[in-house]
């Protein structure tokens, strides 16, 4: 299993432009991309390669594709590779030549195809010109393991995170710290809470209550649910928000239907990610709007990643 990206920026007029590495060991010229090491994560590993390979650390946003193919193993044999691609947004820094690669162009995306070896790498840069890089993300988080509720004997709304959970809450920091988050919201729960505080202290700042996103609120009104996702869409930066599994199955699959995005089954196990990217430029659609009075973000693509732990990687 192999991950990379999609590196982006801005270009000097409105291009977008990608980046492209030569490798002296093969001749070619490709994205930057490498094998998950030992406990990583599809997304962990896609960042670490790009830092590695041109020196540039970077945001990730939304999955791309997954590409597979045959290599050779061992002595004659032939093993199946996978490599999942990210789009990332390149923050400052510059390209340092290295064993692996000993060259970085930045060409605009639109060009991209003049430059890449592989027809699999051209199918990734579709992927990644098929939506503006201008969308908001959300990462909407189920909270992490807190115990049976029969087996605990106070306010169900301060059961707080198990042993099992605290190590999930840390896992999901490393996870979530890679998209670049702004801003925390969660559900009035301790359990919820205490799942994304780390990553609100690390950005200091406080986490913005949401009691539309708890579950009884949301069974009482699932469009006020709705709503105010749309409205965390529609605010400037990637928001996390924390809640529960009697809110995300619902609240994901009724935005994928109206907006005509095909999920099938909406997974949302403990400690589990959902990586939701909207287009926030004003559009037609009639499903739902953010306040009543202009159009709601897009939701465009949705990306499901299980609780972070190195046997789902």
């Amino acid at each position: 299993m192999a991950a990379g990206a999609v590196l982006w920026r801005p270009g000097s007029t409105e291009d977008t432009e990608i980046a492209v590495v030569h490798r002296p060991r093969y001749g070619d010229w490709s994205l930057p991309k490498g094998k998950l090491d030992p406990g990583e994560t599809i997304p962990q590993a896609a960042a670490r390669e790009v830092t590695e390979e041109t020196g540039v650390n970077c945001v990730l946003s939304r999955h791309l594709r997954r590409i597979c193919y045959e290599v050779p193993h061992g002595r004659d044999g032939r093993a199946s590779k996978s490599v999942d691609y990210f789009a990332a947004r390149a923050l400052p820094g510059e390209f340092v030549a290295n064993e692996e690669v000993d060259e970085l162009r930045w060409v605009p995306a639109a060009r991209a195809h003049e430059w890449l070896t592989y027809a699999d790498d051209h199918h990734v840069v579709d992927s990644f010109l098929s939506l503006p890089t201008t969308m908001s993300t959300v990462l909407l988080v189920r909270h992490a393991e807190a115990g049976k509720r029969t087996e605990f004997h106070g306010d169900d709304n301060l059961r707080p995170l198990s042993e099992a959970g605290w190590r999930q809450r840390n896992q999901l920091h490393s996870l979530l710290s890679l998209f670049g988050p702004e801003r925390v919201h969660s559900a009035p729960r301790l359990r919820c809470e205490q799942t994304v505080d780390s990553v609100a202290g690390s950005l200091r700042t406080n986490i913005e209550s949401e009691p539309a996103l708890s579950e009884e609120a949301y069974r009482a009104d699932p469009e006020a649910g709705r709503r105010r996702l749309l409205r965390i869409a529609a605010e400037p930066g990637t928001a996390v928000v924390c809640s529960q599994g009697g809110v995300i199955p619902d609240l994901v699959g009724s935005l994928a239907r109206s907006d005509g995005l095909p999920l099938g089954e909406v997974n949302s196990r403990k400690a589990s990610v959902w990586v939701l990217s909207f287009l926030t430029t004003t559009h037609s659609g009639d499903g739902h709007s953010d306040d009543g009075s202009r159009p709601a973000p897009l939701l465009a693509a949705a990306d499901y990643f299980p609780a972070p732990t190195p046997e789902n990687a």
